[in-house]
């Protein structure tokens, strides 16, 4: 709880949902919170709650809003919890709130408190199920040009491939953002080859679980959604059986 009334605004990273991958100072959180916030489908991961608790269910384009008023909620006194899948510091709410912070003149030290508690991200969710993938370097990139601009994304794409890193693609299609995808798939093939091996996880530990296995050449011949995670591989990168890896580089003894 807050100390001395201050209020306390816990940002909460809830992994893939399920209560399995959910970590254990998440859940002491969420049950000390006197308001939980959050994407609605978010909230309806979470099960059923005590009916003391006041949930505020939103929509994907409401963050702003979110922020503002779990911000405002904490800075009246209560105990509030602000949830985001995967991890809350990784394309989540925490930096959204901190802005808000800022915004507000807030310091440390000031009300409302704030506790930060990570969660398992969408990239080690899918890592987790395709075996080891993420083992050595590796970068992460949003195909998503809502709040970046393409010329940007399409640069560090570029980027990242010609490296030889290991890349984790977030947000790579919805109903409205189809091209990016095609256009990301031609970038990487520009310093790729072909045959590098490519996970495509959707809805990680959820009830409509999907992971394919493929290579770089024929990853478009699967359906993706912005529930999906796509991890290509390195240079190095292999497939056992249904597994992908990138070994570390240890020397062998």
């Amino acid at each position: 709880m807050s100390n001395n009334n201050r209020g306390l605004l816990y940002l909460i990273g809830l992994g893939p949902g399920g209560r399995a991958q959910r970590t254990h100072q998440a859940d002491l959180a969420l049950d000390q919170s006197e308001v939980i916030l959050g994407y609605r489908r978010y909230l309806a991961l979470l099960g059923p709650r005590p009916p003391e608790q006041q949930l505020i269910a939103s929509e994907l384009t409401e963050e702003m809003h979110r922020a503002e008023q779990a911000v405002a909620l904490a800075a009246s006194g209560k105990v509030v919890a602000l949830v985001s899948s995967g991890d809350v510091g990784i394309y989540g709410m925490a930096g959204v709130v901190f802005e808000e912070l800022r915004r507000r003149g807030w310091q440390p030290g000031e009300s409302p408190d704030i506790a930060v508690i990570p969660g398992v991200s969408a990239a080690q969710a899918a890592a987790a199920l395709l075996g080891a993938p993420l083992m050595h370097d590796f970068a992460c990139v949003s195909l998503s040009d809502l709040l970046t601009p393409w010329e940007l994304i399409a640069r560090r794409l570029a980027a990242a491939a010609q490296a030889d890193f290991v890349i984790c693609l977030y947000n790579p299609a919805s109903q409205k953002r189809t091209w990016q995808l095609t256009e990301a798939h031609r970038i990487l093939l520009r310093h790729k080859d072909p045959r590098t091996p490519v996970g495509i996880v959707t809805n990680a530990y959820r009830q409509e679980q999907r992971i394919v296995l493929t290579s770089l050449g024929k990853m478009l011949e699967h359906p993706v959604n912005m529930f999906t995670t796509i991890i290509i591989g390195n240079a190095e990168t292999f497939v056992l059986g249904d597994r992908m890896i990138t070994p570390r580089g240890y020397p062998k003894g």
